[in-house]
């Protein structure tokens, strides 16, 4: 729905209203909740009403609207989660287990725990309708700080590090493609990558119809890709090709460590079950659709994975898995003979679906965390005509694009599993806080209370396990990354500094980008 009072402003209209916005006061917004990271001087005052002083009316309410349905959702979850990792993946878990049936087992164990979180995540989701999943959960059970460490890490590290990862392995199989007799220069890769995540940000930026339609073709065709590796590994396994798959157990780890970074392998690849809750606000029918998709998409992606994974033993034996770089484009190239052109390509364009998604659910992440006052304030602005979080976007975006710099996916990998299970566990306390501390809440779905337990316990031992069987240094990183969130959240969000200059700031990318502020949370 567009707002009449913003579409077709012009330039000056629009100064004008970036004026009065940035003499908002913590007790004149509709957030109202935090102050925002760091605020105007202005906003600090208190001065003047603004767009939202006295609270949204009837040509005030603008925000993002409800366009996402039961396809786009599923497309969503299982669009981001069939990425990069299944054809990344299997090289890192296959080399930490030791052995074929532990890696299947692994597998399967990584799908059963995605699919119990993401049912946990449905009873937080329907419980409180907001986008924003954790950093919205955080805030309710456990207040700012938490939330806005979440906010923190997540905004400035995990976010950014997903889409640059996935990126770097969009443009590393699409430059293998045309560079089959040596290996791509390191820069092409970086450049691509960095081209990709520009790409994907204009899309996002330019209209939420059109990233749901890119989501939901660039979805039929990973899938549509896992189908021809699943058939040719079924025609492999009726010639008799058992023989790799028969080693079952042999070589299998007994270090629990190994087993736990085995698991980071395939989590990553599984990463994405929760996207849904992000964009809650944007979803039609959450109550209904948010179990639906997540029911439809979790076991799907499950069947999928495992079933790629046996058609990948039906080809290569362990060690020319483990050799390859490239999975994927390996088993092409022994099984579809003239057409094995057609696996990097499918790679490709799943990869490509698979960033769109994560751009997609990261900038209202960063949009929410900024309207609660834990970002800048202009993150949390729309444009005036498209109803896109552009400012949101274009932060994730360039914080990516520094990612792609050190091109290291595998350090990449452990150190976003590490820190992403963290909250993990933080999301499945804040749901067993949440069933003593608001026990009235209505909660049109409810996971067993041992559901979220099991998930609680399982992310403690993934968190812990790695620390103590085999310290990394990323994992020491990512602990002072977080600890370091608390020297900007005390002076900036608890006693609610000001940077000198900040509102001027503010109203010159407002101009800029042609966006306005936000009031309500569009109704269900």
């Amino acid at each position: 729905m567009e707002n009449p009072a913003f579409v077709g402003d012009t330039e000056n209209q629009l100064k004008e209203r970036g004026k009065g916005h940035e003499g908002i006061s913590s007790s004149q917004s509709v957030r109202g909740r935090g102050s925002s990271l760091p605020r105007s001087e202005s906003q600090a005052e208190g001065k003047c009403t603004s767009v939202e002083g006295g609270g949204p009316t009837t040509n005030d309410a603008i925000n993002l609207e409800r366009r996402v349905g039961l396809l786009s959702g599923v497309a969503l979850i299982v669009g981001t989660m069939i990425g990069s990792g299944i054809f990344v993946s299997p090289k890192g878990l296959l080399e930490r287990t030791g052995s074929v049936a532990l890696s299947l087992i692994v597998w399967a164990s990584c799908g059963i725990l995605s699919l119990l979180g993401a049912l946990c995540y449905v009873e937080l989701g329907c419980m409180i309708p907001s986008s924003g999943a954790e950093h919205t959960y955080f805030m309710t059970a456990f207040g700012h700080l938490p939330a806005f460490l979440f906010a923190w890490v997540s905004i400035i590290l995990l976010k950014p590090a997903m889409l640059a990862i996935i990126c770097l392995s969009f443009s590393k199989y699409l430059v293998e493609a045309f560079a089959t007799n040596c290996e791509p220069p390191l820069m092409a890769i970086q450049l691509l990558g960095a081209l990709t995540i520009v790409l994907i940000t204009f899309i996002n930026s330019y209209s939420v119809n059109l990233a749901t339609k890119v989501q939901n073709i660039f979805t039929a065709a990973k899938l549509l890709a896992i189908l021809i590796i699943v058939i040719g590994g079924v025609v492999k396994l009726a010639q008799g090709n058992t023989q790799y798959l028969a080693t079952g157990f042999k070589g299998s780890t007994s270090s629990l460590g190994d087993i736990a970074t085995a698991f980071y392998s395939g989590l990553w690849a599984y990463d994405g079950w929760n996207n849904l809750n992000y964009v809650t606000e944007e979803l039609k029918k959450p109550y209904t659709n948010l179990p639906r998709a997540i029911i439809i998409g979790l076991p799907l992606v499950t069947v999928c994975y495992l079933l790629v994974n046996v058609s990948y033993l039906a080809v290569m034996s362990q060690e020319e898995l483990l050799a390859s770089e490239t999975v994927a484009v390996t088993f092409g190239n022994r099984v579809l003979g003239w057409a094995a052109f057609l696996m990097p390509l499918a790679v490709t364009l799943s990869t490509f679906g698979a960033a769109n998604g994560t751009a997609f659910t990261s900038g209202r992440l960063c949009f929410v965390a900024a309207r609660e006052g834990h970002m800048v304030d202009v993150l949390s602005y729309v444009h005036a005509k498209k109803l896109t979080p552009s400012p949101a976007l274009l932060f994730n975006a360039s914080i990516a694009l520094l990612m792609v710099i050190p091109s290291d996916i595998g350090s990449l990998i452990d150190f976003f599993s590490f820190t992403a299970w963290i909250f993990y566990g933080g999301a499945m306390a804040a749901l067993i806080i949440m069933r003593y501390t608001m026990k009235d809440a209505p909660r049109p779905y409810k996971v067993p209370i041992f559901i979220p337990i099991l998930v609680l316990i399982i992310s403690v031992y993934l968190v812990v396990g790695p620390i103590i069987d085999s310290p990394q240094i990323e994992y020491l990183y990512a602990s002072l990354f977080i600890v370091a969130g608390l020297f900007f959240y005390f002076p900036f969000v608890y006693m609610k500094k000001s940077i000198p200059g900040m509102g001027h700031l503010t109203t010159f990318f407002q101009l800029l980008l042609q966006v306005v502020p936000t009031n309500t949370m569009p109704d269900a």
